[in-house]
């Protein structure tokens, strides 16, 4: 069995992969390897951070603001990326929280268009949080009432909620602009990569959307079966013309 040299061994076993799917990519150099690594996101993430501290100051001119999108940017990078999606190295960030992902990853395949896609993918993990939190808030405040003997006012704290929401607006989006940042930071250089490879093996034509390659591939396929075809029913007819001649004599 031919293995993988040391280091890229042990970058597999570093990068966002569950362990038993990296000693098969381990034992098989031929399969499919995720391009970059989990490293490699950490490194792009802490990289591009002086740039986007530098960038959002010069344009809001607040340090609170270019706070909460460094903040943002750097969470969203390293634990609130799109790979929560798989086992990955965000995923364990989580410690022992990471359960509540589990939900997350059944009912989404991995790099699909609802948790690698701009602004969606980052859309429903905020709410996917904000729910598992709101519930566990209420939860929490059901219990505290019930066995402190007070009376809760639900309208009032929703009143409270939506003048927090509407008073720090520009802080929320700022937020959740450094969110987006870091998870479009993880799935552009997927997808750079993604394409680097595609041109290493197929040229130009690895850039091509998929679907005009599969009609190629298609069309390619229906020609050649159509050759057999008549092939096969030119040699059918020279069968049964001799076979009649046969008779004949």
């Amino acid at each position: 069995m031919r293995l993988l040299p040391n280091v890229a061994m042990t970058e597999i076993r570093g990068s966002c992969v569950s362990p038993n799917f990296a000693d098969r990519l381990i034992q098989n150099p031929k399969s499919k390897i995720p391009m970059p690594s989990g490293r490699t996101h950490d490194r792009i993430t802490l990289w591009a951070l002086p740039f986007v501290v530098v960038v959002t100051f010069w344009q809001t001119h607040s340090g609170n603001l270019t706070l909460l999108v460094a903040s943002g940017f750097m969470f969203g990078g390293l634990m609130f990326g799109p790979d929560l999606d798989i086992y990955s190295r965000q995923f364990q960030r989580w410690g022992w929280l990471r359960w509540i992902w589990l939900p997350y990853q059944k009912r989404l395949r991995h790099r699909s268009f609802f948790s690698h896609g701009p602004i969606i993918g980052t859309t429903l993990r905020v709410l996917y949080l904000t729910t598992l939190l709101a519930m566990l808030s209420i939860l929490g405040l059901i219990i505290g009432a019930k066995l402190g003997n007070v009376a809760l006012n639900w309208q009032d704290i929703s009143e409270n909620i939506g003048r927090s929401l509407t008073r720090y607006s520009s802080e929320f989006l700022a937020l959740f602009l450094g969110l987006e940042l870091g998870a479009m930071s993880h799935s552009l250089s997927d997808w750079g990569g993604s394409a680097y490879k595609r041109y290493q093996k197929q040229g130009v034509q690895g850039l091509l959307p998929r679907a005009k390659m599969k009609k190629r591939k298609a069309g390619r396929r229906g020609s050649r079966e159509g050759d057999r075809g008549r092939r096969g029913t030119k040699g059918t007819t020279r069968g049964t013309s001799k076979t009649r001649g046969t008779r004949g004599k």
